[in-house]
């Protein structure tokens, strides 16, 4: 009886680790919704290549998908997912608003300069699917659920 009790998290645990999953599709939801509405914008600035604007489509697909991975599923996989789009989001965005950088093969310039609200809520919402991803990966103690 006592190994069964203690193969089973808390029932708190549980709790915590399902309202962490939802947070974490929703701010995933923020950043796809928000890529996607911004993608026509900036698609006709660079129409050759690969397009500022599909790559925004791309980060909204993986974010959508990474939020409903990590909301039907839960594990460790998914977590990752969710921090290597998030992560990876967040990282072009914060690179390509301090540097400069040339297009690149079929990538281009992207360089904004600029925070706007969009931006800041894309921001913030990769942001804490990072810092919720991480506590998920870093609690060893507590199954995934």
């Amino acid at each position: 009886m006592k190994t069964q009790e203690a193969a089973r998290p808390p029932r708190g645990g549980v709790a915590a680790a399902v309202v962490l999953r939802v947070l974490t599709a929703a701010a995933l939801a923020v950043d796809a919704v928000v890529h996607v509405r911004l993608a026509s914008g900036y698609q006709s600035a660079a129409p050759e290549g690969i397009g500022e604007g599909n790559l925004f489509l791309a980060e909204a697909a993986a974010a959508a998908l990474a939020g409903l991975y990590v909301l039907i599923r839960g594990s460790r996989a998914a977590w990752v997912a969710v921090l290597l789009t998030a992560g990876g989001g967040l990282a072009a965005l914060l690179l390509y608003r301090y540097l400069d950088i040339p297009a690149f093969g079929p990538f281009p310039a992207m360089y904004e300069p600029v925070w706007f609200f969009d931006k800041v809520l894309t921001a913030l919402a990769q942001a804490a699917s990072v810092v919720m991803a991480t506590i998920r990966l870093a609690r060893k103690r507590t199954p995934l659920v």
